[in-house]
């Protein structure tokens, strides 16, 4: 197990050794407390866009089904009529240059592999920076816009936000509830309280203070050909090879088991890159992998390559608040 992995599930499960990273651990906070307090006090070079803009982040490190609710808020405005761009920082995105706008042709090593989903899954305007005050601007010069969502960027205090939404995993919690290093959080849990909404990922109805979301398999969708299959296409009891390269990836080989295959469990860094070769297993089976790593295994991908399909159904209540959002916000 990797050192990495290991500290994570220290964060969640408990160890007596991370009281040694307190220390670390009160230089961190005073560091992202001071942070923010500048930007709650407009302190510093603050970039406030012209329309609208949604922060969608979280507190945690890992995994915590961002991407699909991203996608739904997408399709939710893009059906009221609304021109939605994103914006992102691009994690493992390597583009010729800065800022960069996505495009559904490009590769996952160039764009990022969750711009490129998406970009290919909603055909939204999309920038990559790691300066997302630069990719709004660029963004705007090159599009006409109702909205912008950040992607993530919820501790990105030169970028000025509308609402802030944060998301939580519904069955790890907040860990121990300690910051980086000791624990998972990359704020205090006393940020919670700031922002405009927290979402449960995995929650079956709504908690006090929050929403409930949950990721909804819907297809089976082949690498090579497209085709869509439906979710009986295996039969109970399929085995099968299971890749995940997200951030929580046991909650895509639980899905799975939920649907009563019997899946070999291939754990891989969250956006890991991938080849034929990584991905020659034994004894020869089906391959499901997320659509997150599907973006990255087109063009080598094996007949019998399949990734399922996702997505997100936040309550209704959620669905209802965030429209109240919209008409607040919107002219």
């Amino acid at each position: 197990m990797a050192m990495s992995d290991r500290l994570l599930r220290a964060w969640y499960t408990g160890h007596p050794l991370l009281a040694l990273l307190r220390p670390l651990e009160c230089l961190y906070r005073q560091v992202v407390e001071r942070k923010r307090a500048r930007f709650v006090a407009g302190e510093g070079e603050i970039y406030r866009p012209p329309v609208p803009l949604v922060v969608v982040g979280n507190i945690t490190v890992g995994g915590t089904g961002k991407t699909p609710l991203i996608l739904w808020l997408i399709e939710h405005c893009q059906r009221k009529g609304l021109r939605v761009g994103v914006v992102s920082r691009g994690y493992g995105a390597t583009p010729p240059q800065l800022p960069w706008r996505v495009s559904a042709e490009q590769s996952a090593l160039q764009a990022g592999d969750e711009p490129l989903l998406i970009v290919q899954r909603t055909g939204v305007p999309l920038m990559i920076d790691p300066d997302r005050s630069r990719a709004v601007k660029a963004l705007l010069a090159s599009e006409q816009l109702d909205l912008i969502l950040s992607d993530d960027g919820l501790q990105h205090y030169r970028l000025a936000r509308d609402l802030e939404l944060v998301l939580i995993d519904n069955a790890r919690g907040l860990g121990n509830g300690r910051c980086l290093p000791a624990g998972p959080l990359r704020e205090p849990v006393e940020r919670l309280q700031s922002v405009d909404a927290v979402l449960y990922n995995g929650a079956a109805s709504d908690p006090q203070g929050g929403f409930a979301f949950e990721l909804q398999p819907t297809a089976l969708i082949n690498l090579v050909t497209g085709e869509r299959q439906a979710l009986d296409f295996f039969t109970a009891g399929q085995a099968l090879h299971a890749v995940a390269g997200i951030g929580n990836p046991q909650r895509f080989f639980t899905t799975l088991e939920t649907l009563h295959w019997r899946p070999i469990a291939h754990a891989f860094a969250d956006h890991a890159p991938y080849s034929a070769e990584i991905l020659n297993f034994t004894p020869p089976l089906p391959v499901v992998m997320t659509e997150k790593d599907a973006v990255k295994c087109r063009d080598f991908a094996s007949p019998d390559w399949w990734y399922l399909a996702v997505d997100a159904v936040p309550s209704e209540a959620f669905a209802f608040w965030f429209d109240q959002q919209l008409l607040r916000l919107l002219p």
